[in-house]
Protein backbone atom coordinates (compact mmCIF):
# COMPACT_ATOMS: atom_id res chain seq x y z
CA UNK A 1 0.00 0.00 0.00
CA UNK A 2 1.19 3.65 -0.46
CA UNK A 3 2.65 5.49 2.19
CA UNK A 4 1.23 9.25 2.10
CA UNK A 5 3.25 11.94 3.77
CA UNK A 6 0.88 14.62 6.22
CA UNK A 7 0.79 17.94 6.02
CA UNK A 8 1.19 19.80 9.40
CA UNK A 9 -2.29 21.17 9.48
CA UNK A 10 -3.49 17.31 8.42
CA UNK A 11 -1.95 15.93 11.33
CA UNK A 12 -2.96 18.32 14.05
CA UNK A 13 -6.69 17.57 13.64
CA UNK A 14 -5.90 14.15 13.41
CA UNK A 15 -4.19 14.09 16.83
CA UNK A 16 -7.01 15.85 17.97
CA UNK A 17 -9.49 13.66 16.73
CA UNK A 18 -7.89 10.89 17.86
CA UNK A 19 -7.58 12.10 21.30
CA UNK A 20 -11.09 12.78 21.54
CA UNK A 21 -11.79 9.32 20.91
CA UNK A 22 -9.34 7.79 23.14
CA UNK A 23 -8.73 10.33 25.99
CA UNK A 24 -5.46 9.98 27.71
CA UNK A 25 -3.07 7.81 25.33
CA UNK A 26 0.80 8.54 24.53
CA UNK A 27 2.47 9.78 21.51
CA UNK A 28 3.04 5.79 20.44
CA UNK A 29 -0.87 4.74 20.82
CA UNK A 30 -1.65 8.33 19.09
CA UNK A 31 0.45 7.41 15.89
CA UNK A 32 -0.53 3.83 16.18
CA UNK A 33 -3.95 4.74 16.36
CA UNK A 34 -3.51 7.46 13.74
CA UNK A 35 -2.13 4.30 11.07
CA UNK A 36 -4.69 1.16 12.03
CA UNK A 37 -8.05 3.85 11.81
CA UNK A 38 -6.36 4.98 7.99
CA UNK A 39 -5.83 1.06 7.14
CA UNK A 40 -2.06 1.59 6.77
CA UNK A 41 -2.27 4.68 4.33
CA UNK A 42 -1.12 7.39 6.97
CA UNK A 43 2.47 6.30 8.92
CA UNK A 44 3.11 9.35 11.85
CA UNK A 45 7.10 9.59 12.21
CA UNK A 46 8.11 10.67 15.02
CA UNK A 47 9.83 13.89 13.82
CA UNK A 48 6.80 14.99 12.90
CA UNK A 49 4.40 13.94 15.65
CA UNK A 50 6.13 14.92 19.03
CA UNK A 51 6.93 18.56 17.53
CA UNK A 52 2.55 18.35 16.51
CA UNK A 53 2.30 17.00 20.14
CA UNK A 54 4.22 20.11 21.18
CA UNK A 55 2.70 22.80 19.30
CA UNK A 56 -0.84 21.96 20.14
CA UNK A 57 -0.08 21.75 23.98
CA UNK A 58 1.76 25.27 23.68
CA UNK A 59 -1.85 26.70 21.70
CA UNK A 60 -3.39 24.79 24.85
CA UNK A 61 -5.22 22.24 22.95
CA UNK A 62 -4.16 19.58 24.88
CA UNK A 63 -2.13 18.66 28.05
CA UNK A 64 -0.11 16.00 29.09
CA UNK A 65 1.16 14.55 31.88
CA UNK A 66 3.79 11.60 32.71
CA UNK A 67 2.72 8.31 34.10
CA UNK A 68 3.58 4.37 33.05
CA UNK A 69 3.00 2.57 29.33
CA UNK A 70 1.08 -0.48 29.31
CA UNK A 71 4.99 -2.24 29.44
CA UNK A 72 5.96 -0.22 32.67
CA UNK A 73 8.03 2.69 30.40
CA UNK A 74 8.02 6.31 31.54
CA UNK A 75 5.77 7.52 29.07
CA UNK A 76 4.12 11.71 28.14
CA UNK A 77 0.18 10.69 28.28
CA UNK A 78 -1.90 13.90 26.13
CA UNK A 79 -5.44 14.70 26.36
CA UNK A 80 -7.59 17.19 24.32
CA UNK A 81 -8.75 20.29 26.68
CA UNK A 82 -11.87 22.21 25.92
CA UNK A 83 -10.21 24.55 23.77
CA UNK A 84 -8.80 21.61 21.68
CA UNK A 85 -12.47 20.44 21.52
CA UNK A 86 -13.79 23.60 19.85
CA UNK A 87 -10.88 23.77 17.87
CA UNK A 88 -11.26 20.13 16.38
CA UNK A 89 -15.01 20.98 15.46
CA UNK A 90 -14.01 24.21 13.66
CA UNK A 91 -11.05 22.04 11.71
CA UNK A 92 -13.28 19.10 11.14
CA UNK A 93 -16.07 21.86 9.66
CA UNK A 94 -12.84 23.52 7.91
CA UNK A 95 -12.21 19.85 6.39
CA UNK A 96 -15.53 19.32 5.45
CA UNK A 97 -15.17 22.54 3.20
CA UNK A 98 -12.14 21.90 2.13
CA UNK A 99 -12.81 18.23 1.04
CA UNK A 100 -16.41 18.82 -0.62
CA UNK A 101 -14.64 21.60 -2.68
CA UNK A 102 -11.79 19.29 -4.19
CA UNK A 103 -14.20 16.83 -4.75
CA UNK A 104 -16.29 19.23 -7.46
CA UNK A 105 -13.11 20.04 -8.97
CA UNK A 106 -12.12 16.42 -9.20
CA UNK A 107 -15.19 15.77 -10.29
CA UNK A 108 -14.65 17.06 -13.80
CA UNK A 109 -11.56 15.14 -14.45
CA UNK A 110 -11.82 13.01 -17.71
CA UNK A 111 -11.27 9.28 -17.20
CA UNK A 112 -9.16 9.08 -20.87
CA UNK A 113 -6.48 9.99 -22.00
CA UNK A 114 -5.58 13.65 -22.38
CA UNK A 115 -4.53 15.79 -25.54
CA UNK A 116 -1.02 17.11 -25.02
CA UNK A 117 0.82 19.52 -26.34
CA UNK A 118 4.64 18.89 -27.51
Amino acid sequence: MMRMDILQGTLDVLVLRTLAASGSIHGYQIARTIKERSEDVLQVEEGALYPALHRLERKGWIRSQWGRSENRRRAKFYQLTGAGRRALQQEVSAWDRYTSAVGKVLSDVPSGPTGSTK
